[in-house]
């Protein structure tokens, strides 16, 4: 049973109000062998009550609790060192898998020999109405990532047996897309499953002042994770603003 665990990462900040909804999505999964280590990085709400709550009913789920804040990057490579199972999955503590997710996904990579994977999943603005469908390749390469990022965090699951565990650089945003760039340097492709399989949640996050600051860790992803050269950087950089306008276009 062990080799088929999944371990869910899950980092937690004053999220009280929504990690209730979000562990409940984790526990009616029809996938039953999974963990869900939930590190939370010294909220100054109750989220750490409501998690332990949680923890106290399924010995499943797993508080863990930082001692000083240290940001997503950390707090989720906190919980991956603290993984017992051969896949590892992300989980946002406002974001929702649907049912039949880990079964589905975990299948997939079984039956087709995949060591990273993800899925199509919804945007969902706090107010709970649907603001678009993220549509994902068949599958993607490192250069194709470098371009623009398919991959929803909350959608991510690659297999340790065949990668050992990998890391998140540590750095405030885009922390996910440098592990899928780490990631895919070590494999030829990552594989999609098309069917939407999770919602994501979206609240303030869209005003332009964040996506500036988006971009500049963008550019901080190719010039100081990746090391590359200014030329290639602008290049990429281009490519990412150009799909980024035609999405919203």
């Amino acid at each position: 049973m062990k080799n088929q665990l999944v371990s869910i990462i899950t980092p937690s900040f004053n999220s009280a109000k929504s990690i209730g909804a979000t562990i409940k999505s984790v526990q009616i999964q029809d996938y039953e062998n999974w963990e869900m280590l939930i590190v939370d990085d010294c909220s100054t709400d109750n989220t750490r009550e409501v998690v332990q709550a949680y923890a106290d009913k399924d010995h499943r789920i797993k508080l863990i609790a930082r001692k000083w804040n240290a940001g997503p990057a950390v707090t989720r490579n906190r919980a991956i060192s603290c993984a017992s199972g051969r896949y590892i999955a992300f989980l946002d503590s406002d974001d929702i898998w649907y049912p039949e997710k880990l079964t589905k996904q975990i299948e997939f990579m079984r039956s087709n020999d995949v060591a990273f994977s993800y899925t199509s999943y919804r945007r969902v603005h706090v107010d709970g109405h649907q603001i678009g469908f993220v549509s994902v390749p068949k599958h993607v390469t490192y250069y194709d990532v470098l371009k623009t990022n398919r991959i929803g965090c909350l959608t991510a699951c690659y297999d340790t047996e065949k990668l050992g565990k990998v890391y998140m650089p540590n750095i405030s945003k885009r922390q996910d897309l440098g592990l899928w760039l780490k990631i895919l340097k070590r494999i030829d492709k990552a594989y999609g499953i098309q069917e939407c399989l999770a919602d994501y949640n979206v609240g303030i996050s869209t005003v332009s002042s964040n996506k500036i600051t988006a971009a500049k860790y963008q550019w901080r992803v190719y010039r100081e994770v990746e090391n590359l050269p200014f030329w290639r950087s602008l290049y990429y950089f281009t490519t990412y603003a150009y799909y980024a306008i035609t999405r919203r276009v």
